[in-house]
């Protein structure tokens, strides 16, 4: 890694690094390139060893450093943390490692977006089993506003929808009102926002709101996420220059195919294998 320090021009062309436990965080990455045209981007998905949300703390933290280090040898300027558990039990250890490199994670941001966006103090969380049960958006929603009621639900067939690219129709519907009429259930602390707590969920956000109705705020964490990167680029001087072209490097370290096939629908564009590069951590 370069000794430049963070705020040096220097660093301006240099990528952003983007990482998570598979291809869930090309949702990620489609909002920080829509956000952020002029830059280019470094994404690796830790297919050999996801998911992350069955394993322990420590073992995400060091799978984390493992990642993060990969992206650092490649003279990143920023590190995205895209993996919602990897941002609730990993982020200060990675902060702390890699210091002064500017470290965001995706959970802060959709916490912070769900306070400011409810009107009646009631949010609901939707997001894999490890996260719900792990309690971090619970925490970093109760740490901005404590008053606010929180309920969150564990919604693991919403990843395999999104993963066969099942993103629509009345099966994406039933199963949604499965998960959802119980969470959002006439009466007085109904829920008027909904944080999509995990990387996958983004691509099913029209069946989602399909089901909802037009009541209840659905917040992304994948835009906010992008946000808060294209605002800490400008603090700090890092911003491409609008001249420049983007380049985008895809790794893994599993299954280039795979990623390719099922990395098209949270990408938004047709993957090959050919354009994604094999690493071991």
């Amino acid at each position: 890694m370069t000794d430049a320090s963070p705020r040096s021009g220097d660093l301006c062309g240099h990528a952003i690094g983007v990482f998570d436990s598979g291809v869930g965080g090309l949702t990620v990455l489609r909002a920080l390139r829509a956000r952020l045209p002029g830059e280019s981007f470094v994404y690796l998905g830790d297919t050999a060893r996801l998911p992350y949300g069955t394993k322990s703390r420590e073992t995400v933290v060091r799978y984390s450093l493992q990642c993060a280090a990969q992206l650092v040898a490649r003279d990143i300027k920023a590190l995205v943390v895209a993996c919602n558990t990897a941002s609730g039990v990993a982020l200060e250890a990675l902060r702390e490692r890699f210091a002064p490199l500017p470290v965001i994670g995706v959970l802060e941001p959709g916490a912070r977006a769900a306070v400011a966006a409810t009107r009646n103090g009631s949010i609901a969380v939707i997001a894999t089993e490890g996260t719900v049960q792990g309690g971090a958006y619970q925490r970093a929603i109760a740490q901005l506003r404590f008053e606010v009621r929180i309920v969150a639900r564990a919604c693991p067939l919403f990843v395999a929808l999104a993963e066969e690219g099942w993103t629509e129709g009345p099966i994406v519907e039933s199963i949604a009102r499965r998960y959802l009429d119980e969470l959002f259930a006439p009466g007085p602390g109904r829920p008027d926002t909904l944080v999509l707590g995990c990387t996958h969920f983004p691509v099913l956000r029209d069946a989602i709101a399909s089901v909802l109705g037009g009541t209840v705020t659905i917040v992304d964490s994948a835009s906010t996420t992008a946000d808060v990167v294209h605002d800490l680029l400008q603090a700090n001087g890092l911003t491409n220059p609008v001249f420049a072209t983007p380049r985008l490097s895809l790794l893994a370290t599993d299954g280039a195919s795979r990623f390719a096939r099922v990395g098209g629908v949270f990408s938004g564009a047709p993957l090959t294998a050919d354009d994604v590069e094999v690493v071991d951590l």
